[in-house]
């Protein structure tokens, strides 16, 4: 691998991070920690994940721990701990944690090759073995995977969707033609309903 597919890589990473923490602007606390959908799912909530999951991936996986530890204890008796902001979080706590977190990660990126070798710690043993190009390629995965998620809950918090700053990916029509085209989309589901 050359030092163009691993530019490429962090390309990627970097605009899904981007366009991750661009869902959160403009919108009041409230709405950032609203959870949008049964499972809890929030804007800030997705962040703060996502931001634990870089942080194991390009740390601990490469031998290179995030020097904070997390906010929550292991043995709390709480799941997805790491899915929501509490009250005590602020915005900038979780955003300021997440653009850390980048930093660490890049430098991770920036000293280790792409065959460079680690170990996923939370893997099976048996398959944890990993090298930093399938560990970018994850991350770029996830990161996107969570990006696409936010899109989804910031449209139901206030209508608004688009995939990144000045590009928001969707044909350009009024409200009326959104509502029409709306109907039509379920007017098909309910033929087949």
């Amino acid at each position: 691998m050359n030092a163009d597919a691993k530019d490429d890589l962090r390309k990627y990473l970097q605009t899904g991070r981007e366009n991750l923490v661009w869902k959160l602007d403009g919108l009041s606390e409230y709405d950032i920690r609203r959870p949008m959908v049964p499972t809890g799912t929030s804007l800030l909530g997705l962040v703060k994940h996502v931001a634990w999951v870089e942080a194991g991936y390009l740390g601990a996986t490469f031998g290179r721990p995030f020097p904070e530890p997390p906010p929550w204890q292991d043995d709390n008796g709480e799941s997805n701990d790491d899915m929501w902001a509490t009250a005590e979080e602020s915005r900038e706590d979780i955003v300021g944690l997440y653009r850390r977190v980048w930093a660490h990660s890049d430098a991770t990126v920036e000293a280790l090759e792409l065959d460079a070798v680690g170990h996923v710690p939370w893997w099976d043993p048996a398959r944890n073995e990993v090298t930093l190009h399938r560990v970018l390629v994850h991350l770029v995965a996830e990161t996107d995977r969570h990006a696409g998620h936010a899109d989804i809950v910031r449209e139901l918090i206030d209508g608004a969707a688009g995939w990144r700053p000045g590009t928001d990916n969707l044909s350009s029509h009024d409200p009326a033609w959104w509502e029409a085209y709306r109907a039509r989309v379920e007017a098909a589901a309910r033929a087949h309903g």
